[in-house]
């Protein structure tokens, strides 16, 4: 079950970083945090939180629309 709810989260941030622009994109992904901390166990969210922190590291090229990695 909770790698149900896990892939779900991953879903749902991945579509809010095509979606949104990025303050909406950190808002959105806090709150995805705060809700999956109450389902997923210790391990799943640490998980979660690490692929969140790398979208969140991830920056779009308006002109290209493609994602990159900034370091």
């Amino acid at each position: 079950m909770s790698e149900v709810v896990l892939s779900a989260c991953k879903d749902l941030v991945e579509d809010a970083k095509i979606g949104c622009v990025e303050m909406v994109f950190k808002d959105v992904c806090l709150e995805i945090l705060a809700k999956a901390r109450l389902v997923l166990s210790n391990e799943d969210f640490e998980e979660l939180t690490g692929f969140v922190a790398e979208r969140i590291k991830e920056e779009m090229v308006p002109s290209a629309g493609r994602r990159v990695r900034v370091r």
